[in-house]
């Protein structure tokens, strides 16, 4: 059998190549539709990452309209195409992605080392098409939303951090990696306040996911996309703290994180040359080493009167 099926217990399982392969997607689509739920994988059993059933791949082919109605889901678009597709001006789609109304699904870094932004087209359509919508595509901004954008509003981040952190809990197969997905969103600072054992912490950043990403580490790009999964709202990290300290004390009950064995110490001397935890010799039943030999010549001499 090839490297991209195996045989677990109970079904048939294509690694993440294979199975983009078989449903007709890029790789990034593929990752896309995972990330988002709509692909549902399961842990290799050797360790490897993650698997797709067999199983998956029949139930997404025998769907109505496929493979066009699965990769029209899938569809990104930036901030151009985003309003082109809502028929609105950018800079009315951008309030509208400041305001948390539309959430991005993806972002990156570009050349230039400006954040880009992505959006599902999908749902940017399902969003035009509700009739409550009609007033923020066509109409003025309501006071109020106004000054919550004059105030510097930008939920973008937040958003696409709530959709992360979905995946990842949708990704956890083990209580310590349902812990590691609301701390992969804090502060090391705020990990630190909340998970003070060594080996627990240790242990928690085992599960803690790669950040978000293909930037070279420590580059400038590398840094914009730790500071974008990183919460920095107050009311964000209050909530990520009372999920993460929920999962850890699930995970310690379910599993305690491992720590080294005990090491065993001599016990301390009461004062040089004693150690209290021995007996005291006995000279009447122990003879000095010194005396040993002695005693042993002295029987030779006894035996050797006797033989005589």
């Amino acid at each position: 059998m090839s490297g991209d099926t195996i045989t677990t217990t109970d079904h048939l399982t294509w690694a993440p190549g294979r199975a983009a392969r078989e449903l007709g997607l890029k790789r990034t689509e593929f990752d896309l539709a995972v990330h988002l739920g709509r692909i549902r994988t399961v842990p290799d059993e050797g360790g490897g990452g993650l698997r797709v059933p067999h199983a998956e791949i029949d139930r997404l082919r025998s769907a109505e309209g496929f493979p066009e109605a699965l990769l029209d889901s899938l569809r990104t678009v930036g901030t151009r195409e985003a309003a082109a597709v809502m028929g609105i001006t950018e800079t009315r789609f951008t309030r509208l992605a400041r305001l948390g109304l539309v959430a991005p699904v993806r972002f990156y870094v570009n050349r230039y080392r400006a954040l880009v932004w992505l959006y599902l087209a999908d749902e940017l359509r399902q969003f035009t098409a509700d009739e409550k919508n009609t007033a923020l595509l066509k109409g003025r901004v309501p006071e109020g939303l106004r000054d919550q954008l004059n105030a510097g509003l930008d939920l973008r981040p937040r958003n696409w951090r709530g959709r992360h952190l979905g995946f990842l809990l949708r990704q956890a197969h083990d209580p310590w990696e349902r812990a590691a997905a609301p701390a992969a969103l804090l502060d090391p600072v705020q990990i630190a306040e909340l998970v003070k054992d060594p080996y627990e912490r240790a242990h928690l950043n085992r599960f803690r996911p790669d950040p978000p990403g293909r930037s070279t580490p420590g580059s400038p790009a590398a840094q914009l996309a730790a500071r974008i999964a990183t919460a920095d709202d107050p009311d964000e990290i209050a909530w990520l703290r009372a999920d993460l300290t929920q999962a850890l004390a699930e995970a310690r009950e379910q599993r305690p994180a491992p720590r080294p064995a005990p090491r065993r110490t001599p016990p301390t001397p009461l004062h040089p040359g004693h150690e209290p935890d021995q007996p005291e010799p006995d000279p009447a039943c122990e003879p000095e080493p010194a005396c040993e030999p002695e005693r042993q010549r002295g029987l030779l001499r006894w035996l050797r009167r006797r033989s005589s």
